[in-house]
């Protein structure tokens, strides 16, 4: 019994020689004797197979007819054995021209595989070997060839199509990779029994074409193709591992942001009632960034950092930086550094329109414990209490700590610091109490700003827009005009501010044709939804030339512009909050400015429906209080206006125009002391030293005591408010934000 076995084992040995003979002289055609020996892989079918048939005499027949060299006279030779048939032979042969590096080589081999005559035979296999799996069977049914043998012909097809693709023919890649999961797919509808394939390469195999097909189609300029492959892999059970999957579902997400183009959203026949259904490509592949991230937390993958990078931009993209925020927020600590995390936090709730909550995490991150010195969380705060002008001090130091961090180490950075700096002393300049600290905090503003124009070669928009608008603030209108035309020129016109700014320092200068022009230039270079502000300009400029009429029906065009974006956003249209606010509130502003002109025109009953639109959109609104008031001032019901210039304070006391007007109805009616009125409008140009009403009312308040030195205050008084009427714009060059406290439900 062992001599049988010691034989046995001999005669293999010996046979599986000669097969690593036959295989050389297959590959390079010279004389097996003067090559080296090749024993081919334990998994293949070629070992196994002609193992069994080792005891065959057609081995000198072998020998034989490899004598002549020729390639298609070894493989008639293995075909005839019996041992190989044509196609595994030839699996075999281009396997090991791939593994050498002659891909076209191993390509004329694989071509030479009938993949459509094998297919049901491998699909048969594939049912019955599935169909074991899911039965825990041990019987062995009839198959039309081994598992071995289907795991070599599919891998010749992968084979083929990598190729195929180092030869650049990539669409044909992709059909021959393709092939691969069509078989597998049909032969297993219901998915891979766990272990399938788990003694041969077939899930290997299986693996690799699930990952290589999207990246074939993407090659082949084919994204719409590419990204069904990515779903296909997604949906169907391939057996993939976490990592596996995970990379699939980034590589599906990036081409589904960055494609450009917009495939149509997922059929999921089984999708479950109420559960999310992403309707588009930025929210397939946020929700599949999503899912990245939990996982993450999970601990299921590694962190990979450009998860979050590319879901910051698909969120900011989607307008919404809250979710994005929460998501950072849902972040396990020690995943991203803690100083990292309230950077980031910051952005989104910035982005949000969460300015305080963004600042608050700014202090945090500034504080001492974490990295005061942090340039970007400094130029950060500062840019936000700049913003504000409660804030303002605050941003002049966080301005002044950047560039002492900075230190001359960044000129782009200090830059930055200077405009930033320059920014906070301008808003804190207008809560000075004294004229001299205004003057001074102005003067210093208009430096630093200019220190930042000179480090840029004046070539930063930002900077040259506040250079113009500091300077327009300030009423030196050539100097603002100067600035203004600046950066027209170098922005070309692309920047709605500009031409907005431009437009309202020429109404400064009482050159209202010359603004108008401009506006009318900007019209045409916008598209109609970033129209809003430029048409409420140019009826501005049409009433301050005395055309109402044509004012009324700019006004109604703005009002058309502003209905369909409303509609857009009730369709569904995902906007930044901060952008809805705006155009909200220049709804809001429209209706009141209709108003005006209405009044001014005694049509009554038409400002009562402009004022009772205001009303449906914002329930407490100054403006609309002041609005009603000088309706009444209008009919003549004097107590009336009194009383709704009062409410309007009662809802805004830093409403300047109420404060001006509330002071003349007291005065109108006397029923008030003189110290009341004085306090009103004091009060008015604290917030609002450019207003000329204020002073002029200021001068009759004077006037009306007729004293000496009173009619001085008054000739002052009159002679400031004469200079800024002159050289009054259309429309404040800095526009406050409305805000509305409450909508009417």
């Amino acid at each position: 019994m062992r001599s049988k076995n010691r034989v046995r084992k001999q005669r293999r040995g010996e046979i599986r020689g000669k097969l690593g003979k036959i295989m050389k002289c297959i590959c390079s055609g010279e004389q097996s004797g003067a090559l080296d020996e090749m024993v081919p892989s334990s998994e293949s079918l070629a070992t196994k197979d002609y193992l069994q048939t080792a005891s065959s005499s057609r081995g000198g027949e072998f020998e034989k007819k490899l004598d002549t060299g020729n390639i298609e006279e070894a493989e008639s030779s293995l075909r005839e054995s019996g041992c190989l048939n044509y196609e595994e032979a030839r699996a075999l042969l281009g396997r090991y021209e791939y593994q050498k590096g002659n891909i076209e080589a191993a390509l004329h081999v694989f071509e030479g595989i009938d993949i459509t005559a094998v297919t049901p035979k491998i699909k048969l296999t594939l049912a019955r070997r599935g169909e074991r799996h899911r039965r825990h069977s041990r019987s062995y049914a009839t198959q039309p060839m081994s598992i071995h043998a289907a795991s070599l012909l599919l891998e010749a097809v992968f084979l083929k199509a990598k190729s195929l693709q180092g030869l650049g023919r990539f669409k044909e890649a992709a059909e021959s990779c393709k092939v691969i999961l069509d078989i597998v797919e049909s032969s297993l509808p219901e998915g891979l029994p766990e272990n399938f394939g788990a003694d041969c390469k077939l899930q290997e195999t299986l693996i690799k074409a699930v990952e290589l097909l999207p990246e074939l189609w993407k090659l082949a300029d084919s994204p719409n193709e590419a990204i069904l492959s990515y779903r296909r892999a997604l949906l169907y059970p391939w057996n993939l591992d976490a990592a596996s999957i995970a990379k699939i579902q980034k590589d599906f997400a990036i081409i589904l942001l960055y494609s450009g183009g917009e495939a149509s959203p997922p059929n999921l026949r089984s999708q479950m009632d109420r559960s999310f259904v992403p309707r588009n490509n930025i929210e397939e592949a946020i929700l599949l960034f999503m899912i990245l991230l939990r996982k993450v937390s999970l601990k299921r993958i590694e962190w990979d950092p450009s998860i979050l990078d590319h879901l910051s931009f698909a969120l900011s993209v989607a307008g919404d930086l809250q979710a994005l925020a929460n998501q950072v927020e849902e972040l396990l600590p020690g995943i991203i550094l803690r100083k990292d995390r309230y950077h980031t936090l910051a952005l989104c709730y910035y982005g949000a329109g969460e300015d305080l909550v963004a600042l608050n995490l700014l202090r945090k991150l500034l504080g001492h414990s974490e990295d005061p010195k942090c340039v970007p969380a400094l130029l950060m705060a500062s840019k936000i209490c700049g913003e504000n002008a409660n804030l303002a001090e605050e941003g002049i130091r966080f301005a002044w700590k950047a560039c002492e961090s900075l230190d001359g180490g960044c000129y782009q950075l200090e830059s930055i610091a200077n405009f930033l700096l320059g920014v906070s002393l301008s808003a804190h300049s207008k809560s000075a109490v004294a004229d001299s600290e205004r003057v001074t905090r102005e003067c210093e503003a208009v430096q630093a700003l200019e220190t930042a124009g000179r480090m840029t070669r004046m070539s930063d928009p930002n900077i040259l827009y506040h250079l113009s608008l500091e300077n327009a603030d300030q009423r030196k209108l050539d100097a603002a005009l100067y600035y203004a035309k600046r950066l027209l020129k170098l922005e070309g016109g692309s920047n709605i501010k500009g031409w907005l700014l431009l437009a309202r320092i020429l109404s400064a200068q009482k050159r209202f044709m010359d603004a108008e022009t401009v506006i009318n230039a900007a019209l045409d270079q916008t598209g109609k939804w970033d129209q809003g502000e430029l048409l409420r300009t140019k009826a501005k400029l049409q009433i301050a030339q005395g055309l109402l009429k044509s004012a009324i029906d700019t006004y109604t065009q703005l009002l058309a512009v502003l209905q369909i974006q409303s509609k857009s956003f009730v369709s569904g249209k995902k906007l930044l909050k901060r952008s809805r606010t705006q155009a909200k509130s220049l709804e809001l502003e429209v209706w009141h400015d209709l108003a005006y002109v209405y009044i001014s025109l005694s049509q009554w009953r038409d400002a009562e429906i402009c004022l009772s639109k205001s009303e449906v959109i914002c329930y407490y609104s100054a403006d609309r209080c002041h609005a009603t008031g000088i309706l009444y001032e209008g009919k003549g019901l004097y107590k009336a206006a009194l009383k709704a210039f009062i409410y309007a304070l009662d809802i805004d006391p830093t409403h300047v125009p109420s404060l001006v007007s509330t002071s003349v109805g007291l005065r109108q009616l006397g029923n008030q002391s003189h110290a009341v009125v004085r306090s009103l409008l004091t009060n008015a140009l604290r917030l609002d030293r450019m207003n000329h009403s204020a002073w002029y009312n200021l001068g009759l308040f004077y006037k009306a005591k007729d004293t000496a030195s009173s009619s001085l205050e008054a000739a002052e008084c009159f002679e400031t408010a004469a200079f800024l009427e002159e050289t009054a714009p259309v429309e404040p060059f800095r526009l406050p934000v409305p805000v509305c406290t409450s909508e009417k439900q």
